[in-house]
């Protein structure tokens, strides 16, 4: 066990406390990971305002990359001391019915995160949140949630591949399995709506349209592919999407996590079209639509988690897609952070204008 510095969450809605804390040595089937980047996230922020609930103290952060530092008993021997990798919440056992059926975001197996490898100073337990608590100098995580890549792609980069990019690419790619020739509606440019925006152009979009409430957010998802641009504060912009596409979208995808935008959301559908739920509301959060109008025209909700990607397949394509210019990455980043000033980076990604905000750890 080692002692290692981590922003903590012991109250929700309260600053996180950068403090030591105590990590167990890999046990069998995990690795050790030396966190060089980690991205803040908008489920991490949520976690923090107490929306999902959860044990605390925590440690947050799940969207990161570093470099592994040691390595447990019976893990594959494709990974080895000084590789680089990302570090991801897909932690999946490989033979639960989920993941023989190739949905590893959505393993079935149980597992306790309370009981994980990381413990305060006097020894009591510390949520290793999401399967990971990168928000810290180090993580220990099970083998099944890293990837390799290759040792000259920044950390920077690599840390918002590990979710965002993911989540929003494999949100139009996979889960929404967009034709060619579909159109789109993207609400929410935010760092996984831009995502999303690029997956829907990779897979052969007509027209892809974003939405938010912010002119300078639809001016940045034109320049990630974005065909049209609505404002969200519009009346009904549904209309306005409508007149553009001269019918509804093929698929709506939803990558705030606002219940509100699901009431909505299915306004904007063409017959047969299917709403993608990416964000995540609060728990407490609840939403309506017609059942009888949806079913009337064969639309449908479509649950998309981390995009349903299958991390050590799809990753390296994402990095292959990057190294062609097909692919921004750098361009999303806003800001880059010390630990110590974690506060600051959450504070201004809940301005609004941030589409990721990346903690750096220099050493």
């Amino acid at each position: 066990m080692q002692s290692i510095k981590a922003a903590v969450c012991h109250a929700f809605n309260a600053p996180l406390v950068i403090e030591d804390v105590l990590l167990d040595a890999p046990a069998a089937g995990q690795v050790e990971v030396e966190i060089d980047a980690v991205a803040i996230c908008h489920s991490d922020i949520s976690y923090q305002q107490g929306g999902f609930g959860g044990h605390l103290p925590a440690v947050y952060g799940h969207e990161a990359a570093g470099r592994i530092t040691a390595i447990g008993t019976g893990v594959a021997a494709e990974y080895a001391v000084g590789d680089s990798v990302c570090v991801t919440l897909v932690r999946s056992c490989g033979h639960c019915p989920s993941c023989y059926s190739g949905h590893l975001s959505t393993c079935e197996t149980p597992r306790d995160n309370t009981m994980g490898p990381l413990k305060t100073k006097d020894g009591d337990a510390v949520l290793q949140a999401m399967s990971c608590g990168a928000f810290a100098e180090k993580v220990v995580v099970d083998q099944s949630q890293i990837v390799k890549i290759p040792a000259d792609l920044g950390k920077d980069v690599a840390s918002v591949i590990s979710c965002g990019v993911i989540t929003g690419v494999g949100a139009s790619v996979l889960a929404a399995n967009l034709r060619v020739g579909q159109d789109v509606v993207v609400i929410g440019a935010g760092g996984v709506g831009l995502n999303a925006i690029q997956g829907a152009r990779i897979a052969g979009a007509r027209r892809i349209v974003a939405v938010d409430l912010m002119d300078e957010k639809l001016e940045i998802a034109r320049e990630f592919g974005a065909t049209d641009a609505v404002s969200a504060k519009a009346a009904k912009p549904w209309r306005e999407v409508k007149a553009i596409l001269g019918r509804g979208a093929d698929a709506v995808l939803v990558t705030v996590g606002v219940a509100q935008v699901y009431d909505q959301a299915p306004r904007y559908l063409a017959p047969s079209g299917n709403v993608v739920m990416v964000g995540m509301p609060h728990g407490d959060q609840l939403t309506t639509f017609s059942p009888l109008n949806m079913a009337d025209a064969g639309q449908g909700f479509i649950g998309s988690k981390m995009g349903n990607m299958v991390i050590k397949r799809d990753i390296p394509w994402i990095i292959d897609l990057y190294k062609q210019g097909r692919l921004k990455l750098d361009e999303l980043i806003s800001g880059r952070w010390r630990l110590d000033q974690i506060n600051e980076a959450i504070a201004d990604t809940l301005g609004g204008a941030a589409k990721r905000n990346v903690i750096i750890f220099d050493r």
